[in-house]
């Protein structure tokens, strides 16, 4: 058990310090000021982590439960496994009849009520009355003790085509909807947990079995590989008690095999696709494996990907769309993940732009930023954007809730919130260029170049 507190702290005044550092700005900065959160984070006997965080200005409780499985963690031949289980989750368990989970929520008023899965974690959450605790924690035990009392084929048949349908409308039958399946293929070899979409694939969904979720409900759903936040209006000992009520007495399981980091992808040359769709636009994508979330180069990519395409004095947004006019538009991206990150520059072209003279345009910006540090104004414009989006998702106590397990799967602290921040108080611009130098080489990256075809599918065929 122990205690966190950070100093007292306004967000505007935090993001009025939180660009401190560069390199020949010859200019004071404001201090930084830290936000307040104070946490408190015990283990019950079974393993459970519990993390508890009071704040009484508003009157609701953010339950945040993740399990510490993602796709990541599926066993080979069973992709979009993790996935498929979430939605399991709310079939109903012992005590709660089919259906019920949600309605029970309903009845009371809360919101943001859902589940996620990715390639490192499941995620359920909900936000209700202060005064309805005791039913999301019941909830949420019940489902954790006694999933498996509900669980039949019939709802295993219907959640599987719920799953199917989801990857239909989200990946086969949208535009370039293909195509990072195409690019996680050739970045990742097939041994890499990475190697696949978790929303998995359809012939292995289609390989499931109701003997595979028992199994893998016994592996990774127990108290021991998860963790539990309770964040807002509540009183801590109240909820302490509370939690031990209702998931104190869950039996504690094996410990799970789940992959742990940092584990490189071992690309070591460029790879090329050539892709075909039913689009109006040609696009190319460059994909490279970059380190994992919270290591060094992972806060200074994130820095370079909105140097290169955020806001309309961005390098690529400023060359390829208003100054070339040969870009619709232009996005790249800092992905970060357990295993390790994907940088990802992806540029929507105008009709009749030749995607290989693209690529030329943007291998012009990047090999300039791999060459010459961006000013600091740049820097300085980055690190606003990146300091912002951490303190207005921390405004929100459902966001708090959701960064103390991010925080506590990723580094062991949940208040790594400061340390957060500072990293990107830090950044220096000279930091910056040697990360894009070091982490995306010409000769380590994906390359897609996606080509209007009427006759092929809209989500993109690759060429053989």
């Amino acid at each position: 058990m122990r205690w966190r507190t950070f100093l007292a702290g306004v967000v505007g005044a935090t993001l009025a310090g939180v660009w401190l550092a560069g390199e020949g700005s010859g200019e004071a900065r404001a201090a930084p000021v830290e936000i307040s959160l104070a946490f408190e984070k015990f283990t019950l006997d079974n393993g459970l982590e519990v993390i508890l965080h009071e704040d009484h200005r508003t009157p609701v409780a953010a339950v945040n439960l993740w399990y510490h499985v993602g796709s990541k963690d599926e066993a080979r031949g069973k992709s979009g496994f993790a996935h498929l289980f979430e939605h399991m989750m709310f079939e109903g368990s012992r005590n709660v009849g089919e259906g019920m989970f949600l309605r029970y929520l309903d009845s009371i008023g809360a919101t943001e009520r859902n589940g996620t899965t990715n390639t490192d974690r499941t995620s359920y959450f909900e936000t209700v009355p202060r005064g309805r605790l005791e039913l999301a924690l019941w909830l949420e035990s019940d489902r954790m003790a006694f999933l498996l009392d509900r669980i039949n084929q019939a709802a295993f048949d219907r959640q599987r085509e719920v799953v199917k349908n989801e990857r239909r409308e989200r990946y086969e039958n949208v535009p370039y909807g293909l195509v990072p399946q195409y690019l996680r293929a050739a970045l990742f070899d097939e041994e890499h947990p990475y190697h696949h979409l978790a929303i998995g694939t359809p012939e292995d969904l289609d390989r499931a079995t109701l003997d595979d979720v028992r199994t893998f409900f016994r592996t990774f759903y127990i108290p021991n590989n998860a963790t539990l936040v309770v964040a807002g209006d509540i009183d801590v000992a109240t909820t302490k008690a509370l939690v031990q009520r209702y998931f104190g007495s869950i039996a504690r399981g094996p410990a799970p095999p789940v992959q742990r980091g940092p584990r490189p992808s071992t690309l070591s040359r460029e790879v090329r696709l050539f892709v075909d769709a039913d689009v109006e636009f040609p696009r190319i994508y460059m994909s490279w494996a970059t380190p994992p979330l919270f290591a060094q180069g992972d806060a200074e990519l994130d820095a370079a990907s909105k140097i290169l395409s955020v806001g309309r004095s961005s390098r690529l947004q400023r060359r390829l769309v208003h100054e070339l006019g040969v870009a619709q538009h232009v996005g790249a991206q800092q992905a970060s993940s357990e295993l390790a990150s994907v940088f990802e520059v992806v540029v929507t072209l105008r009709p009749g732009v030749a995607p290989a003279e693209a690529l030329r345009l943007v291998d012009q910006e990047i090999e300039t930023l791999r060459k010459e540090a961006p000013s600091f104004e740049e820097v300085q414009r980055a690190q606003a954007r990146q300091s912002s989006g951490v303190i207005f998702a921390a405004e929100r106590v459902s966001g708090r809730a959701n960064g103390f397990n991010l925080y506590n799967h990723f580094t062991g602290d949940p208040g790594f919130l400061s340390q957060h921040l500072a990293r990107y108080r830090s950044l220096s611009p000279t930091a910056i260029q040697r990360a894009v130098a070091t982490h995306l080489p010409v000769d380590r990256r994906v390359v897609v170049m996606v080509t209007p075809d009427a006759k092929a599918p809209r989500a993109g065929r690759l060429r053989t």
